[in-house]
């Protein structure tokens, strides 16, 4: 039994404690967000029993580093403390905070309250003794110095003089250096995600390729769309956003306006991906080739410009998808492959994935190697259609393993759900996003909504 209790009080040996750290989105479970230059204000509680000081340092590291920076952080009253550093690059860094007992600085403060001569003189020797333990930890001249600090404050000498001496600051400061941080304790490495500044601020301009000719009922291109981003650059617009590029599928397409049949020469929705040419790296050949939209990527990229592309994880019956992978799919009683469908409106020529199904890592693994296609193609940003209606848990995997890779990409959801929904797309990973407010039409609601967004916690992620 008395191993037992022995055993616990060495695992309750921290003194500090440390509570309510900020940033912190979720108790750490998901990453803070902040943009590259942007300055990181970490504060936290810390505190100890009875009248002991305490100190508390932010710790600190960026992307590849093993080594932790750290710097003492500010008191700010009322046990609440305070600090910060920059991040100058896109990738996941990490933070803590440390707290532990500060001696020296607790012996200081009833070092200087005492009158009585004798009560001086005797508690300057206890200081010494704090301030030999530093000197022990100290090498060179730093030692050599607190070691005389410490001989000093042993003498007998005048209480002006002793007054003097622990009044040194940079003695004192010198021997807080190398003191021992006795009953410390630090918090977990709260991850921090740090992307790039157009990831905070964008302005999109929404283009259709194949509506960009100059020549009315000819079938647009990329070269067309080269054609209008000076004109577009004029308007203020620094992202061309692209509705899916790939081939349609024929088998149930739909007509114009949604009609069920599509008649001749009905080109079928943009979102009706895959068909005999290819899946969803595949381009719609009266688009251009791959070449004609990398010279579109490079020439929005002179402008200071750059092209979001539409990916919709979604697949038309002739998607080669279907055929390939059919454990992929869910499938109806009757055999056939369930298609989307939100009764009584049905739409036959798309089928949803089964991102649960019992092959899933090799469908996330070919839906991450989708996006790695077109981020090899030169494209920075993703707008994503609809990802609240696959798991949550494949969009953090996704996003993690495209960013561990790229960290400058950057991810929008297209998605018109619920707001618990949307806050948890983006602690897992989504940059932006948008909606249709559609359950906050009155200027109160919006005014509320838009006060949620711009205070804590919803601003850290």
């Amino acid at each position: 039994m008395n191993d037992a209790r022995r055993g616990l009080r060495e695992e309750l040996a921290p003194a500090a404690v440390i509570e309510n750290v900020t940033p912190r989105v979720d108790g750490g479970r998901f990453a803070a967000k902040r943009v590259v230059g942007e300055e990181v204000i970490v504060t936290a509680d810390g505190f100890s029993h009875g009248h002991e000081k305490v100190a508390c340092a932010l710790r600190w590291r960026g992307p590849g580093q093993d080594e932790w920076n750290q710097a003492e952080m500010e008191a700010l009253g009322n046990d609440r403390w305070q600090g910060a550093f920059t991040v100058d690059r896109t990738g996941t860094w990490h933070y803590a905070v440390a707290c532990w007992v500060d001696h020296l600085a607790s012996w200081r403060e009833g070092f200087l309250r005492r009158i009585d001569p004798a009560d001086v003189r005797l508690a300057a020797r206890m200081g010494a003794e704090l301030v030999a333990q530093s000197a022990a930890r100290a090498q060179g001249y730093e030692r050599d110095q607190l070691a005389r600090l410490a001989s000093l404050l042993s003498e007998e000498q005048e209480p002006v003089t002793l007054r003097r001496l622990v009044n040194d600051e940079a003695l004192f400061a010198l021997a807080r250096k190398h003191a021992s941080h006795d009953g410390a304790s630090e918090t977990i490495a709260f991850p921090l995600t740090v992307e790039r500044e157009r990831a905070r601020f964008s302005s999109w301009y929404e283009l259709f390729p194949r509506s960009a000719s100059d020549v009315p009922g000819k079938h647009g291109t990329f070269a067309d769309v080269e054609e209008r981003l000076d004109e577009i650059a004029s308007m203020g617009f620094n992202v061309v956003y692209l509705p899916p590029i790939h081939p349609i599928g024929r088998e149930k397409r739909k007509g114009r306006n949604n009609v069920p049949l599509c008649e001749a020469g009905d080109v079928g929705s943009p979102w009706g991906i895959g068909a005999s040419e290819g899946g969803h790296t595949a381009i719609h050949p009266d688009l251009g080739t791959h070449a004609d939209f990398k010279h579109l990527v490079r020439g929005a990229r002179l402008r200071g410009m750059e092209i979001a592309m539409d990916i919709a994880f979604q697949v038309t019956p002739d998607h080669p998808w279907v055929k390939e992978h059919p454990q992929w799919f869910r499938k109806r009683p009757d055999g056939s492959v369930q298609y989307a469908e939100n009764p009584p409106k049905k739409y036959e020529d798309i089928y949803p994935i089964n991102f649960w199904c019992d092959d899933r890592q090799a469908l996330w693994d070919a839906c991450r190697d989708v996006l790695l296609f077109w981020v090899a193609c030169g494209v920075r940003t993703f707008r994503v259609d609809n990802p609240h209606t696959k798991p949550f848990t494949f969009w953090e995997w996704v996003i993690a393993e495209v960013q561990q890779r790229h960290p400058d990409v950057v991810f929008l959801a297209e998605a018109f759900t619920r707001p618990k929904p949307m806050q948890e797309l983006a602690k897992l990973g989504f940059t932006q996003s948008y909606t249709y407010f559609t359950w906050r039409n009155g200027a109160a609601e919006l005014a509320e909504y838009l006060a949620e967004l711009a205070s804590p916690p919803m601003t850290d992620f």
